[in-house]
């Protein structure tokens, strides 16, 4: 693939050891190579990073370990400069007089990809309004789905992943912090996370210069915020911003990211706004027990559902089943939420290297909801907290 080095927060040599892997896969079943068009796997396989829209971007290898890339004509000169392809090919817009995917299924049959391909999809996802035929149908190929291979590599982080996830957990940290000092009553939701998340992506920028990269636009970066969970809507687990004003015993839970070279940690906690009241003391408790019950269950040799059931005995003790929402937590790298999830339907068996989220939380739409979420990594015999910031309740009390 190499024709000058790139960086991608990912050394050259482990992306190519990647597709190595990959390849091995589509070699042993008879494949004559594989295409991708999802941004996520094409980032994690080549370190290219691009706008996903109604454009397809699409990197296909033979199984002889040929490649290209497939852009946009006006990606081309950015494609060039900022990756490491040899061959990148192009077409002139999207739908254009020819569409895409005529154009993209003679490159892959010059490449040698004809007969039996390996595919994410079959053809570019529909989004943002983009219409076009299926890869088989183009192509006249068979094509085989390799998600599942590929969702199983991204499972068990290598050394470098886990090290920009522990960077990513950092300046997490740091923006909770800035976002705890910015909350108080008569300030607005929108207020306080705009103001954190700038002064922390800022922060960050000065922090690690030009060994960061890997931002899509001009406004990514550390985010810090509520994303509506304040107040009554803290017991509705997935809310949606309201630039709410907050007000005294106001119970909050919030939410941060810090993408670093596209790689995320999460950190969230519940937080009150003045004295807590004994109900919430109690609510407060349990969550921090049941997160302890996740901490202390995940570890080589268990699934994803014993850690996800732990938790659940530990709710139906303490009957607190009326209030649980959601499972204990997720797998989290490149995306936000990847598999595979802490619930008692995922026998996934947990192995070292695997990243996950533990935020098993309890919501009672009188008090408001109560969720810590901190970021782990498994090891040999245990795990290791990628997240490092306070869950006491006087820690997470703020002034009124």
């Amino acid at each position: 693939m190499a024709r000058a080095e790139q960086r991608t927060g990912i050394p050259p040599a482990e992306l190519a050891e990647r597709r190595e892997r990959l390849l091995e896969h589509v070699r042993s079943a008879g494949q004559s190579g594989y295409v991708l068009f999802g941004a996520s796997y094409i980032q994690y396989f080549t370190g290219f990073w691009f706008l996903s829209n109604e454009r397809p971007i699409v990197y296909a290898q033979s199984a002889a370990g040929d490649d290209l890339i497939f852009v946009p004509e006006f990606e081309v000169e950015r494609t060039r400069a900022e990756a490491a392809f040899v061959r990148v090919e192009s077409y002139p817009e999207y739908p254009g007089v020819e569409h895409p995917m005529l154009i993209l299924a003679r490159a892959v049959a010059d490449l040698g990809l004809r007969g039996s391909i390996a595919a994410d999809d079959d053809g570019y996802p529909g989004i943002l309004g983009y219409q076009g035929p299926p890869l088989s149908d183009v192509t006249g190929a068979t094509v085989t789905s390799v998600s599942p291979v590929i969702e199983h590599m991204l499972a068990r982080k290598s050394p470098n992943e886990i090290a920009l996830i522990r960077e990513s957990g950092k300046w997490c940290a740091h923006a909770h912090r800035l976002l705890q000092e910015y909350t108080r009553p008569g300030v607005t939701e929108a207020e306080a996370s705009w103001r954190a998340g700038h002064e922390a992506t800022l922060a960050l920028l000065e922090a690690l210069g030009d060994s960061f990269g890997g931002q899509l636009g001009s406004a990514d970066g550390v985010k810090a915020g509520y994303r509506g969970q304040i107040g009554q809507r803290s017991s509705w687990a997935h809310a949606i911003a309201h630039n709410i004003e907050f007000q005294v015993g106001d119970m909050l839970v919030s939410e941060t990211g810090a993408p670093v070279w596209g790689y995320n940690a999460e950190l969230e906690r519940a937080m009150i706004v003045g004295p807590p009241t004994d109900e919430m003391r109690r609510m407060f408790d349990h969550t921090v027990a049941a997160q302890q019950v996740a901490f202390d269950t995940l570890r080589p040799g268990v699934t994803c559902a014993d850690v996800d059931g732990a938790v659940l005995r530990y709710f139906e003790e303490n009957d607190l089943l009326p209030y649980w929402r959601q499972h204990t937590g997720h797998g989290i790298g490149l995306r936000n939420h990847e598999a595979p999830f802490l619930d008692v339907g995922d026998r996934t068996p947990i192995e070292p290297g695997m990243v996950f989220t533990i935020e098993p939380g309890v919501y009672d739409s009188r008090v408001g909801g109560f969720r810590h979420s901190d970021t782990v990594v498994v090891t040999e015999d245990g795990i290791e907290l990628l997240t490092d910031y306070p869950s006491d309740i006087e820690s997470l009390t703020l002034p009124a």
